[in-house]
């Protein structure tokens, strides 16, 4: 069903309930995936170096993307799709996972959390100006009080110093959510999986020297932890995580979508806890009730 629009706003195309609640539920898995990066990070940095992961946690994804498309016969992009895929590349496949990997050599995962805590509103910032949404009064207010909850939390548990890696993972929030923004437009158009697929493919020809290189010049020690962990940031959230994540975003949209990950950073210190051995506060559960708060009113609000 297509709701006409008026001259001055953008057409809508209504999008049935099921399809909602299916993309709702492929975007809330997308945030299960994520959660887990920063904790498989800090198992990966343990036997590889954070130049040597990240290239090779990108090249794992891309063989892997690869051989679906290859699988699947997928024709090229169009010419009018790739400058927005070499945006999701530059943010999504290289600029989030090298900035969190160098912040997380001196960063614990709960403060490299703040990061997560901002995103869904950089993004919905980000998506307002690239895609031209217009979120409610209702929708913004209930995402700033949920970006605070979160971030007051975590900068809490951290400590709130700035220090060099704050800089990098301000910088990921900025890049992240720019590859993001580009992801859930053109997963409007092309299906969510082959927007991160071709991403991945797109960035082989620099993240192949760039693994081999940094292969030869940092030490690797393979253990149980730093090969789980790689294959974790490889497969689950370098591929499959995004593939589910684009798909909820082109179903839902992307400011409501950004808006699930309000509950990433509260899951990845869950993952904290039972993986790294990190140690929470009683605020947690109170953080976490305020944001399920913050996620009910932002779904239920008209983006």
């Amino acid at each position: 069903m297509r709701v006409k629009s008026s001259a001055t706003a953008p057409t809508r195309i209504a999008v049935p309930a099921p399809a909602r609640t299916f993309g709702t539920v492929q975007a809330a898995l997308g945030v299960a995936a994520f959660s887990l990066t920063f904790p498989a990070t800090a198992w990966g940095l343990e036997g590889f170096g954070p130049w040597s992961l990240v290239a090779v946690r990108s090249v794992l994804a891309a063989l892997l993307a690869g051989g679906c498309l290859l699988a699947l016969r997928i024709p090229l992009p169009v010419r009018a799709h790739w400058t927005g895929l070499a945006v999701v590349a530059a943010g999504v496949v290289v600029g989030f996972p090298l900035l969190t990997t160098l912040a997380l050599r001196t960063s614990t995962t709960a403060h490299a959390a703040v990061v997560v805590g901002l995103l869904p509103l950089t993004t919905a910032l980000l998506s307002a100006l690239r895609v031209g949404t217009r979120p409610s009064r209702t929708f913004w207010a209930a995402a700033l009080a949920g970006a605070a909850a979160v971030v007051a939390f975590t900068v809490q548990q951290s400590g709130g110093a700035l220090t060099t890696a704050d800089l990098y993972l301000f910088a990921a929030l900025l890049v992240c959510a720019a590859g993001y923004t580009e992801g859930g437009r053109l997963a409007r158009t092309m299906p969510g999986w082959q927007v991160i697929a071709w991403a991945l493919v797109l960035c082989l020809p620099v993240s192949v020297p760039a693994a081999a290189l940094a292969l030869s010049h940092e030490p690797v020690h393979l253990t149980a932890h730093s090969v789980a962990g790689l294959l974790w940031v490889a497969a689950g959230s370098q591929f499959v995580g995004l593939v589910v994540w684009y798909r909820g975003m082109a179903a839902i949209g992307i400011p409501k979508a950004s808006q699930l990950q309000l509950a990433q950073p509260l899951l990845t210190l869950v993952w904290s806890v039972l993986l790294l051995g990190e140690h929470l506060t009683v605020a947690a559960p109170l953080t976490a009730a305020a944001v399920l708060v913050c996620i009910a009113v932002t779904q239920r609000a008209r983006g």
